[in-house]
Formats: C-alpha cells, sequence, structure tokens
C-alpha cells in the first residue's frame, strides 16, 4: 500500500507560494503544486482563473460567515472534497460540465450520509481490530 503513496511524484507535495489581490489587498498563499493543479481544474470548470476561484471563495466564505483562520486548510478541504465528489460520481469529472450549474443541496446531504456512514464503519473497524 505505501508503494502507491510513496512512489508518488514528488513535485506533487513540494509547497509553492501564490500571491493575489483580495479586496485590493495583496496576500500569499502557500499550499502544495497538488492542490494548485486542483484548483487549477475547478477553476478552469467555471471559466475562472485560480485568482478569481479563491477571491471568490474567499467572498462566499465570508457571506457564509465561515471563521476564514486558516483559509489554506479551507482551499485543502475544498480540492479533497472535489476530488472525492468525483469519485463517488456525485459530480463527472468531464471540465465541460460548470461546478457553479450544479444542484448542491442533494449533494451535500449525500455527501453528509456517506461521511458519518463512513465515520461508522472506521469506528466498528477499530474495535474489531483491539479485540483481537
Amino acid at each position: 500500500m505505501c508503494r502507491l503513496f510513496i512512489n508518488a511524484d514528488s513535485e506533487l507535495w513540494k509547497s509553492r507560494t501564490r500571491s493575489l489581490r483580495i479586496d485590493g489587498v495583496s496576500t500569499s498563499i502557500r499550499i502544495e503544486n497538488f492542490f494548485w493543479s486542483t484548483l487549477k481544474e475547478i477553476a478552469a470548470r467555471d471559466r475562472m482563473t485560480v485568482s478569481q476561484l479563491i477571491t471568490r471563495l474567499y467572498y462566499e466564505s465570508i457571506d457564509a460567515e465561515h471563521d476564514l483562520g486558516n483559509f489554506t486548510s479551507f482551499l485543502r478541504v475544498c480540492c479533497a472534497r472535489y476530488l472525492s465528489l468525483i469519485s463517488a460520481g456525485e459530480i463527472s469529472h468531464a471540465l465541460d460540465e460548470e461546478l457553479g450549474n450544479i444542484a448542491a443541496d442533494g449533494i451535500l446531504e449525500r455527501e453528509r450520509i456517506r461521511y458519518h456512514h463512513r465515520e461508522n464503519l472506521f469506528k466498528s473497524l477499530l474495535r474489531d481490530c483491539r479485540k483481537n
């Protein structure tokens, strides 16, 4: 199992810093190349640049009254969820399907159910491991 992760291209986990302007203020975001690539894909689906996507996520997060104490963590989780939703078949991997046009409510509810189901499964597996 570990070879799958250990032998991946080391460029994926190298960090890169990008500067952008949000609300006229220059800011820098440092995340791994894997996440920059995923953000680029997400942005391309809705015909945006990565900077436009990040700015939009920032403003929508503020509008939703989210705590933006660690915005880079939020971006990483956005990327992981995007890939997870593709894996679950909730969204297409086709780049021509705009994410802004997707009906999110049903997807979010199914995602919550899957997450809780998996958490319960993990707890059960852990209990079984402790018994042995």
